[in-house]
């Protein structure tokens, strides 16, 4: 029986031993390529840098118009300027189109300072107009970025010509978060950040990236992701959720001309009525249901664009 519990523990000893030499190699195959894949993001052509409160932020802009659509991506998207590019090149020949990017997302910097609503907003509205984008805006806000939409409406009206929920998130989506949700959120951003650190999101990168984009953009994803997986920039919008509901619910729901796309709701429980009794409030809105996931744009873009034409061809009358 010594014997056997000798060479038991010679077994685990070596695979123990193959699991450090293997996490070692993977450490140090994601830092040599870090360090080869600042150059390619420092030079990408995709979007543009412009400095927003000392940071270098990323925008993209496109087209020309009589409107302006400026889409917003939801929470932790890691690419938004390349993962928009596609649908949002459907309305470029006849708007211009812009996506932007906040700290901590895509080809941004991150950020150390405040990360509530007020702060995102001020921040996109700067980087509008370092980008020379003057308004009125409408706002395309897929998933989180409705708490940025709905109070940017709220604060700045004259800037604002109408909104597009591409299943955005209102207000009431929220409701139930708590500390211990919040807590929650954070521990498992958290998780995703050592993993990134220790080089282990890598292997896994390519195998989610659509087979549509190219070879450059998913050397440009991968490297986006190893470096901003997890980022505490992003984790820390976490912490604003309750004041931010706090700050919006203390001013009145913008009435301005809007669309709701709405998903089949499998994001969360009640999500359709949430946004249903956020539709029942104004008075000029339109809502489109589809039976698809969450990122509606990327699932039925044809009927987001048919419904988006249809929409936006009714303000100019």
């Amino acid at each position: 029986m010594k014997k056997v519990f000798k060479m038991i523990g010679k077994v685990l000893l070596i695979m123990i031993a193959a699991i450090i030499l293997f996490l070692l190699g993977v450490f140090v195959y994601n830092r040599i390529m870090l360090f080869k894949e600042e150059a390619l993001l420092k030079d990408q052509k995709i979007s543009q840098m412009v400095e927003v409160d000392g940071h270098k932020m990323s925008i993209y802009v496109s087209g020309e118009g009589a409107h302006t659509l400026v889409f917003m991506a939801g929470s932790g998207a890691p690419t938004p300027v390349i993962d928009y590019k596609e649908f949002t090149s459907r309305f470029d020949d006849e708007n211009k189109i812009v996506i932007i990017e906040k700290f901590g997302y895509g080809f941004s910097d991150e950020f150390d300072g405040q990360r509530d609503v007020k702060t995102r907003v001020d921040q996109n509205r700067k980087a509008l107009k370092a980008a020379g984008v003057n308004g009125p805006y409408i706002l395309c806000a897929h998933s989180y970025s409705g708490l940025e939409t709905v109070y940017w409406a709220q604060n700045f009206p004259d800037e604002i010509e109408a909104i597009i929920g591409l299943d955005m998130a209102v207000p009431r989506s929220y409701d139930k978060y708590d500390e211990n949700i919040i807590e929650s959120v954070k521990s498992a951003k958290g998780v995703n950040r050592l993993l990134k650190n220790m080089g282990i999101v890598r292997p896994f990168v390519g195998g989610t990236i659509p087979e549509e984009f190219s070879e450059e953009e998913k050397k440009i994803i991968t490297a986006v992701v190893c470096k901003n997986y997890g980022n505490k920039t992003e984790a820390n919008e976490a912490d604003y959720i309750i004041s931010d509901l706090a700050a919006i619910d203390g001013m009145q729901i913008p009435d301005v001309p809007t669309l709701l796309i709405i998903s089949d709701g499998t994001v969360t429980d009640g999500w359709i009525d949430y946004e249903m009794d956020y539709a029942a409030k104004l008075t000029d809105v339109t809502t489109v249901m589809l039976n698809c996931g969450h990122s509606v744009y990327d699932y039925e873009p044809d009927k987001c664009e048919e419904a988006m034409d249809e929409f936006i061809g009714g303000l100019s009358k």
